[in-house]
């Protein structure tokens, strides 16, 4: 195998050499695949089986793979859904990451079907093919498993509510709290819950070695589409591309019910720094289940959406609206059955203990960065779309 940028002399956590291994890449297309691509492509000597149905964020690495990474990337356009080649690709790699889901709140309420479908069926061949053929998993949760904290269910002005014992989560402690089956927005975190559930039980009966990977709220450049430009028309983003969306159209940001949920939000290299010490940490990953968040970059969403406002005007030169924000009541937003958690705060001692890993960029500078990369990527094009738009209405 050709030599990479470290392919020579890495050793893991525990002074071990590090062998190259061959990864299947499930969602290598999306946002948070294409970082880790690019990440294992600069850093490492290992190989990527990229599977997805579109590659449009990695076709910078795939289309054609440059020279230099010529025999270390492949791409796979397959769904994974019904085709018969998914359990071949699993077989060839050392390790199989599952990356693939539905996994946007627009989504949770009406396509609750595909969101079940997508984030618990869709997955249960991939969980099988690995057990049965001796492969690590590495399958990404989502920190929507641990629903409402306890400390929501306790009166506004209760002096509970300030302990961290009643809204910090726990991997292995904390409760898993949803709203009424009514509300189909828990659709999305049954069913995550539900997969890992299985994926538990097949590490406790038949010995599949796996890591789970709850994200809290991964943002950074390419997160998620930016609607009738790099996505569809129809359809509602998350929250950190549904409000760039707003500030490149000099719209106001919609907030939600007040935007009174809290947040922590992390760098999406310094998230992709943690699966990349799961990757080749085995000995200190396996069986355990990681939040993977930076719980001081806490705010309310209409904090966010204030300090967006100000880093847009400086990144973009242009004032902010007069009236830049507007509230929305959940149901105008998402239609009937949306429910909420109300702060999700990560306790980070299991990655800090196993892994070493702490999270560095401050909120600020993250949405610098993003912002810029959203302003220089987008705003000419929804210009264009905008100005289409008006000359045929």
């Amino acid at each position: 195998m050709s030599s990479s940028p470290g392919s020579l002399g890495r050793t893991d956590l525990d002074g071990n050499p590090v062998a190259p291994l061959t990864i299947c890449m499930i969602g290598a297309g999306g946002f948070i695949g294409s970082h880790l691509c690019e990440k294992l492509m600069a850093e490492t000597a290992h190989v990527v089986l990229a599977v997805d149905v579109y590659c449009d964020k990695i076709r910078h690495l795939v289309d054609p793979a440059p020279p230099h990474l010529s025999g270390r990337i492949s791409f796979h356009r397959l769904n994974i859904k019904n085709d018969s080649r998914l359990e071949g690709l699993i077989k060839m790699a050392d390790l199989t990451i599952n990356l693939a889901a539905i996994c946007t709140p627009a989504d949770y309420n009406t396509r609750p079907l595909d969101t079940i479908y997508s984030n618990f069926i869709d997955a249960l061949p991939v969980v099988k093919y690995c057990s049965e053929n001796n492969k690590r998993l590495i399958h990404f949760s989502t920190c929507e498993v641990y629903g409402k904290t306890i400390g929501s269910f306790l009166p506004k002005d209760h002096p509970l509510r300030k302990e961290a014992e009643f809204y910090v989560l726990k991997e292995d402690e904390s409760p898993c709290i949803f709203g009424p089956i009514v509300k189909q927005r828990w659709s999305y975190a049954c069913a995550k819950q539900l997969i890992e559930r299985l994926i538990f039980a097949e590490g406790a009966e038949n010995d599949l070695e796996f890591t789970i990977v709850r994200p809290f709220n991964w943002i950074g450049p390419r997160m998620d589409f930016i609607p009738g430009v790099d996505g569809p028309s129809e359809g509602v983003p998350r929250v950190l591309a549904c409000f760039s969306n707003n500030l490149l159209r000099r719209e106001p940001l919609k907030l939600v019910d007040g935007g009174e949920s809290q947040r922590t939000f992390v760098y999406i290299k310094d998230a992709i720094e943690a699966v990349h010490l799961m990757i080749e940490n085995p000995a200190r990953a396996n069986g355990h289940i990681f939040n993977v968040g930076n719980p001081d970059n806490e705010v309310t969403v209409r904090e966010l959406a204030e300090m967006m406002i100000e880093v847009y005007a400086n990144v973009s030169g242009e004032p902010p609206l007069d009236e830049p924000l507007i509230d929305v009541s959940a149901k105008q937003f998402y239609g009937e059955g949306y429910d909420d958690s109300d702060k999700r705060i990560p306790d980070m001692t299991l990655i800090n203990k196993q892994l070493g890993w702490n999270p560095k960029t401050p909120l600020k500078d993250l949405l610098e960065t993003t912002l810029t990369y959203q302003h220089k990527t987008y705003k000419e094009a929804v210009k264009r779309q905008m100005s289409q738009a008006t000359a045929s209405s």
